[in-house]
Order: structure tokens, then C-alpha cells, then sequence
């Protein structure tokens, strides 16, 4: 039986509770009565002693079924009684069910009066029993069970009725919904539909897909799963055939290791480890689903294959000499990271003659970027910290011959190229970088601007003559994955494209850029069959979970074959979802959305939540995430997520704008965008709205409560309140300034260090802010949120911190994720709402 944990529609049939204490169900929904027999008696007692009774007959284990199960409809009388069909013979077993939600954080008591016996479950769990049988309805008794803090869950209630036809009185039964006796204002609802509103935990139970590949003929696809149960989760992989749509399960539970294709052959390999720690490659023939061992014994790592599947390569760990005395001395910024002293080299394991040769030997890791399609050749790279120069790591790429074991360099000590790849001929190489790349050539900014390092660009290297064209120059999606396929000669990029993620082609021959017409929002995964004009991908939009398709490279057509969270979403009603740009003062145009609350009515004003990016990626069009705004609409808020200046995927000037600004433009956008969002939907309450952020984004929190009163609350996640203690502290904090705070440093701008930091202007803040951060947070220390939040405190203030122990820069835990996200709708709920039920019930302790 499913579990329906979330506020629902109050459709089909539905009743408040208006300003009253106690209310009875009209109607209710059960399923056919089931006749029950007693056991044969072999003796009289049991060995404790005990007769057997009716008692023994209620007790009996019954299927809770799905909710659609339940269609007989039954209506109370004025009084509120329910009276269910009489045994006929013997004694009957009969199941009612139905879902109970509230408007509000709040308890309830329900209490069930009949002269039957009966047992009630709330979900799943049984709650109460009534095990006495009373002759006549004014001697009936009456059973209570708690509803307590559920909201903003729904609660199934499933009754078991017993009836005998012997019994006097014919069955009847009488349900009522008490307010807590302190409580004469929540609404209260009861349904038999099993729609209901998205809440927090289904952006994290539930299947999904999370990985796809086509075999080399593009006949069969890889399609790999993650389902989440709460606090475990299991993973599994199924074959899907594509000529005859068959499917087989090949992996129940992520046990095969590495589970890939193999790069020529139409066979799968994986690896296995024995109980003796040896390991062996196995293969596995998708027509017979035949297993081969391939070979036995091979060494530890992650698997390349040569294109002519005669080796594989993998990287090999060297631990190095991290000392865990008292006192250490530190050799770098970097080395107060784990195994920062460990190096990576390169090996080839021949799989004729069992040969394994180190490739790359020294003091600096190399790692593998691509393999040549004769075999014969490898891209590799080194990187080195560069402290005095941004961005403090230098990165060189060689070409090692196989054969000879002779190395060319392709580029040496660029910081901001970062991975290289083979042309299908090996005459050119497909590279990964940023606009400062290659001295700036693929740069296209306005004068004074600096390029956004994160903004990314492609080039192509001529291998002969070191000859680079920076063909994205003019593109101006973020590049995020690049392959340049063999059978069509294209080359495919998978781009940040404004809030989508897209998928384009790019014809060297005649260079120009085609988008594919994919079907889902934000591309996961694209890649083609090696030999066949066959891709295959997965990814989500703002309304759905992850998908995953067969797509025709000729044809451009999109084929469905996994769907893995349908059945779930299908329960779910969602908002509308809207899309709302303006342009700024500057004159820049600035995208957004907006979601409205499924029951939404354009009559009424509604609190305002509004969400922007963290870092300098939009806000994408995804279902889930950590702040998913259709949850937010969910709960009553409409929620409008703007995507400010300084956002990559936007081209590369408007990316720039992230430079050195820490909120000076990006503030007056989300500024500006809120303010003309209110004044063109009426359905706003503009005293009610709310912001929310993390990591950078928790920095925006703090800095606009610094530069506007407009919000009536706020919540920041590991937050930067000081851009100087960020920047020395975090593991990643100056490498993610040089490119956020390009040349700038606190003794050369301490304008910028100072000025844009909110902590030193906290007494300009007056907004009620929520700060919540992982007690063990390496990207965004603590001490971020511990220190703005007691300034706050100092100056008297509205500001609370909830700590979430154990976790890193962000919430994974699922108890700990649920806990924290409930906690952030409760503050808002406070504050935008008026209502302090739900966050007292929470904290009680709280002034």
C-alpha cells in the first residue's frame, strides 16, 4: 500500500472545519466486506492459556489496499452515523478509508464511536482498537487517536470493521475530527482522492533514472535507476531492447560494478570482486544475456577500454605522506584538504598477455582525457598550483604515442583550459576552457569587463600546427559536456542554455550550430551509439522528473522508453508555471518564472517567495531541488524564481557581470524584478514577501536585507556574510574568488572585501532572517552564518540559526533534509502568513 504523506486536493468530496471544534465525516469510501472464519480448534486454549474469541477474529491480518480500491461510497446520516451492510452469515471483515489534511500546523483528535469492534490504522500503523461489541448504539463506545503535527502531510486513516450476523445491533459507527482545545481556527479536510499536493520528501523518494547509454549498433540501451525509500536507496540497472521494446533487469542492486558498454563489441562488461579481494572483468552478451569472464586478477580502478578493446587504461592512487601528528605543517592553502599529498598516474592492462605498464611516472598527478580511435594515442594532462596567479592552478597537455612512448605537448601551464579530446581522425583536438584561455582569443566582453571563468567556451586545436579556434566565441550557452561523435562528424555540446540545459550540434565543415529538438528542459545526459545514428538522453523540466528517450539523429525524433516517476507525479496536482522577464534599469532584459499554488484563485492575495541563483549557474528548470518552488506553491505562496545578471548561459557579457560585483547589480536586479512582479499580478500581497538563497545565494539573502526593507522575511543557507573570511577560509573559497573576485584581494580592494560584505552593515538589516548551515561545511565555514547571526543578536534583531549536524554544504540526510526544509516553510509561514503554530511546534523553546 502506498503512503500519502503530502496535502492533497480537497476534491471529489471535501469539508472544513470553520472556526469549530468538532465536525463529522459526511461521506466515506470502503471496499467490499470479506467473510472471516475461526480456525479449527485443535484444543481449547492455547498454551497461555487464553479461549479463542472474536477478539482473535478482529485481529486477523488483512491487505491494506490502494486507494482506488476503495469505491463504494457511503454517506453518514444527520447525526453523523455510517451504517455498513450486516453480515450475512458468519462474521465479516470491512475496510474504510480516506485521507485527513490540515490547513495549517496543528493536532487533532479523531474519535470513532460504535457498538462494533474495529481497529484504526493511520498510516499504515495501527493506532487504536476497539475490541468490546455493546448490544445497542447508547451503550456504543468510543475509541480515540491522535493527529498530531502532520501538517503539512496528509494522513491516511483506514478503519477494520468487524460485524457478525449474530450481532444485535446492526452495524453502525460514528466518525468526528476534534481542534485541539486551544485551537478554534484550523481547517481540516478530509478526501478520498488520492491527488494531493507535492511536499519536500518527493523531491527525494521515489525512482528516477540516472544513466543511459546505447550500445555501439545503437540495438540496445543501458538504462540505469536510483530509487529512494527515506533513508536507503538501492540501485539497478534494466537493458532495454530497442528492436523488440523488451526490457530486462540485468542489475537488482547496483552489485555489478562499473556496468558500461564495451567501445566496439555489442556486449556490456562490468567487474566483480571476490571474497579472496581478487578482481575479474566480466562481459555480458545483451541477445543471450551470456556472462564471460574476460579476465581475472586485473588491478583496482576505474576502466577506459582502448577503442580496440585489446587494453583498458586507469589511474592508479600513490598515497602520499599525510602525517597525522599534533602539529602540521601546511605545504599549501590546498593542503588542509584530504589527500592533498596523494598523486594519480596513468596504466595500461593488456588483456592478451596480462602485461600492466605504468604510463606516467613523477611528483604531479596525471589524469587520462581521451583515448585515440586507432588505439595508438592518449591525451593526458598535469596541473600545478600557481599561488601568485589566478586562478592558482596551471594545467599542461600532452600526446603520448603508445607505441614509442614519445609525448608532445600541446599546451603547457594554461589556467584556464582545462580538458582536451580527440577528432575522430586525431588530427584535432576538442577543447573545454574559459574566455582568458589561450590568451584571451576566445574572450567577447565589453572594454573593462573581466571574463566569468565559469562561463565555459570550446576551441579546436589543429594538432599539427598548434593552430586554435575559439568556434563558441559567439555561442552563448555555457558549454557543460563535449564529444565530437565519429559516426556524423559533428560535434555535440550539452549547454547551460539561459534556464534550460540543450544539446547542440556544431558542423566544422560549415561552422554553424543547430539546437536539437530534445523533449525535456534540462538535458542530464546525451550521447550517441558509436556505430549507428542513434543518441540517447535523460532530464527534467520544471513539471516532470527524469525521462529518459531514444533519439533518431536523421529524423530528429524523440522516443520515450523510461518514465520511472510517472506513477508517483501522477498523484500529484501541480501550479501553474509561468514564465515573466523584464528589463532592468540598465537596460538589460532578465528572465524569471513563476509558480502558482495548484487550488490557485486570482482573487486572492498571496504571500510572495523569491528564489535566485547561488554561484553563477540560473536557477534551472528542474521539478526537483533542495528550495523546489512548486513545493513552495504548494503550501500557498506563489514563488517567483528571477535569473539576475551575472548568470552564465546568458553569453558571455552578461556572465561578466558576476565579476567583482557580490551583489551590486545582481541586488538591484532581484530588487527591481520583485518589486515590478507585485505590481503586475494583483494576486501578490507585496507586505508579504519572502527571499531564500544558498551558498552565494545565502550571501544575496543577507546583503539585500543591507539594501532593502521590501522583504518580510528571509532565509539564508551556508551563506557568506564576510567575502574576506570566506575567502581565506573555505576549502574552495579563493579559488572561487579568483573568478568571482577577479585581481581583487582584501589588501588591493578592500572596498569590495568590506563594503560589499553583509556583516559590516548588519545594523542596516531589519528583515527577520532564518540562517541554517552544515555543522561541518568545508565550501561555506560556519563561522559565515555564525557570525552575521550573532551580530544580528547584538543589535536586537529578528534572527534564529538552526545548525544541521553532520552535514557539508548541503542537507543529504533524508530525516535531517525533511527536518531543515519543514523548518525553512515554518519560518516563512510566520512571518508571511502570521502563523506561529507550525514553527513553535517545531521549537518550542523559541521566543
Amino acid at each position: 500500500m502506498k503512503r500519502h504523506y503530502f496535502l492533497f486536493l480537497f476534491s471529489i468530496f471535501a469539508f472544513g472545519i470553520f472556526a469549530q471544534k468538532t465536525q463529522t465525516l459526511p461521506q466515506i469510501y470502503s471496499t467490499p466486506p470479506v467473510q472471516i472464519t475461526s480456525p479449527y480448534l485443535v484444543d481449547s486454549v492455547n498454551l497461555k492459556g487464553q479461549k479463542f474469541t472474536e477478539k482473535n477474529l478482529l485481529k486477523q491480518a488483512i491487505s491494506m489496499p490502494e486507494q482506488g480500491a476503495f469505491v463504494r461510497p457511503l454517506k453518514s446520516d444527520t447525526a453523523g452515523y455510517f451504517y455498513p451492510e450486516k453480515a450475512k452469515e458468519g462474521h465479516t471483515l470491512q475496510l474504510f478509508s480516506f485521507y485527513v489534511a490540515s490547513d495549517r500546523y496543528a493536532k487533532a483528535t479523531m474519535k470513532i464511536a460504535s457498538p462494533n469492534m474495529f481497529e484504526i490504522y493511520i498510516d499504515d500503523k495501527l493506532e487504536a482498537t476497539k475490541d468490546t461489541k455493546e448490544d445497542n448504539a447508547r451503550s456504543e463506545k468510543e475509541v480515540t487517536a491522535k493527529l498530531e503535527s502532520f501538517y503539512p502531510l496528509s494522513k491516511r486513516v483506514i478503519i477494520k470493521l468487524m460485524s457478525s450476523v449474530d450481532d444485535k445491533q446492526a452495524p453502525q459507527f460514528r466518525i468526528k475530527i476534534e481542534n485541539d482545545a486551544t485551537d478554534s481556527i484550523t481547517n481540516f479536510a478530509v478526501s478520498h482522492t488520492d491527488k494531493r499536493f507535492v511536499n519536500f520528501t518527493d523531491m527525494l523518494l521515489g525512482k528516477r533514472v540516472s544513466g543511459i547509454s546505447a550500445s555501439p549498433s545503437g540495438n540496445y540501451i543501458l538504462l540505469s535507476y536510483r530509487e529512494t525509500f527515506g533513508e536507503k536507496s538501492q540501485s539497478s540497472s534494466e537493458l532495454y531492447d530497442v528492436l523488440s521494446g523488451k526490457r530486462v533487469l540485468i542489475d537488482v542492486d547496483g552489485s555489478k560494478k562499473q556496468l558500461q558498454w564495451m567501445p566496439a563489441s555489442e556486449k556490456l562488461f562490468y567487474v566483480t570482486t571476490k571474497p579472496d579481494g581478487k578482481i575479474s572483468l566480466v562481459t555480458i552478451n545483451p541477445a543471450t544475456m551470456e556472462e564471460t569472464v574476460l579476465a581475472k586478477n586485473i588491478p583496482e580502478g576505474n576502466i577506459a577500454f582502448a577503442p580496440d578493446e585489446r587494453s583498458f587504461f586507469y589511474t592508479k592512487r600513490e598515497k602520499g605522506d599525510d602525517k597525522k601528528n599534533d602539529l602540521k605543517l601546511l605545504q599549501s592553502p590546498e593542503d588542509r584538504q584530504p589527500g592533498y599529498t596523494d598523486r594519480v598516474f596513468l596504466y595500461q592492462y593488456d588483456l592478451r598477455t596480462g602485461l600492466n605498464r605504468q604510463l606516467t611516472y613523477g611528483a604531479h598527478s596525471t589524469w587520462l582525457n581521451d583515448i585515440s580511435t586507432d588505439s595508438k594515442q592518449l591525451l593526458f594532462s598535469v596541473s600545478d598550483e600557481a599561488l601568485t596567479e589566478r586562478p592558482f592552478r596551471k594545467y599542461s597537455m600532452y600526446k603520448l604515442d603508445l607505441t614509442s612512448m614519445a609525448v608532445e605537448q600541446m599546451w603547457q601551464n594554461e589556467g584556464f583550459a582545462y580538458g582536451a579530446s580527440f577528432s575522430p581522425d586525431g588530427r584535432k583536438i576538442l577543447i573545454e576552457g574559459a574566455g582568458e584561455a589561450f590568451g584571451g582569443i576566445g574572450m567577447n566582453i565589453d572594454e573593462g569587463q573581466i571574463a566569468n571563468s565559469y562561463n565555459r567556451l570550446a576551441f579546436i586545436m589543429d594538432v599539427d600546427t598548434k593552430k586554435i579556434e575559439p568556434f563558441t566565441k559567439d555561442f552563448a550557452p555555457s558549454i557543460d559536456d563535449i564529444f565530437w561523435n565519429t559516426k556524423d562528424n559533428l560535434i555535440y555540446l550539452r549547454t547551460t542554455d539561459r534556464d534550460y540545459v540543450t544539446v547542440y550540434t556544431y558542423n566544422p565543415a560549415n561552422r554553424s550550430f543547430t539546437k536539437l529538438p530534445l523533449e525535456e528542459e534540462v538535458v542530464r545526459s546525451f550521447s550517441t551509439a558509436g556505430n549507428a545514428n542513434v543518441a540517447v538522453y535523460y532530464g527534467v523540466g520544471v513539471s516532470n522528473s527524469t525521462r529518459a528517450y531514444l533519439y533518431d539523429l536523421k529524423s530528429g525524433k524523440s522516443t520515450r522508453i523510461a518514465d520511472p516517476y510517472s506513477e508517483r507525479l501522477s498523484e500529484m496536482e501541480l501550479g501553474k508555471v509561468g514564465d515573466w522577464n523584464f528589463t532592468n534599469s540598465d537596460g538589460i532584459d532578465i528572465e524569471g518564472r513563476f509558480y502558482l499554488p495548484p487550488n490557485f484563485d486570482p482573487n486572492k492575495k498571496y504571500p510572495l517567495i523569491v528564489y535566485y541563483y547561488g554561484g553563477t549557474t540560473p536557477s534551472a528548470r528542474t521539478f526537483e531541488g533542495p528550495y523546489p518552488p512548486h513545493v513552495f506553491a504548494s503550501q500557498g505562496y506563489v514563488t517567483y524564481v528571477v535569473q539576475p545578471s551575472g548568470a552564465i548561459g546568458y553569453g558571455q557579457k552578461f556572465a561578466a557581470l558576476h565579476v567583482n560585483a557580490w551583489g551590486k547589480r545582481t541586488a538591484e536586479d532581484v530588487i527591481e524584478g520583485t518589486r515590478k512582479f507585485v505590481q503586475d499580478h494583483s494576486f501578490v500581497d507585496g507586505s508579504k514577501i519572502g527571499c531564500i538563497g544558498a551558498s552565494y545565494g545565502g550571501f544575496m539573502t543577507m546583503y539585500l536585507q543591507t539594501q532593502t526593507d521590501m522583504f518580510a522575511a528571509a532565509v539564508s543557507h551556508a551563506g557568506i556574510s564576510s567575502i574576506s573570511s570566506y575567502w581565506g577560509e573555505g576549502y574552495w573559497g579563493y579559488t572561487y574568488s579568483s573568478g568571482a573576485s577577479a585581481h581583487s584581494y582584501p589588501w588591493n580592494n578592500p572596498d569590495l572585501y568590506v563594503k560589499q560584505s553583509p556583516l559590516f552593515s548588519a545594523d542596516k538589516i531589519n528583515t527577520p532572517i532564518l540562517f541554517t548551515h552544515g555543522t561541518v561545511d568545508t565550501n561555506v565555514p560556519i563561522g559565515e552564518s555564525i557570525q552575521m547571526y550573532t551580530a544580528l543578536k547584538i543589535l536586537g534583531k529578528p534572527a534564529e540559526f538552526i545548525q544541521v549536524k553532520d552535514e557539508n554544504h548541503g542537507v543529504m540526510n533524508y530525516k535531517r533534509r525533511v527536518a531543515w526544509n519543514n523548518s525553512i516553510m515554518a519560518w516563512f509561514d510566520k512571518w508571511l502568513k502570521d502563523d506561529n503554530s507550525w514553527w513553535k511546534g517545531l521549537y518550542p523553546d523559541s521566543k
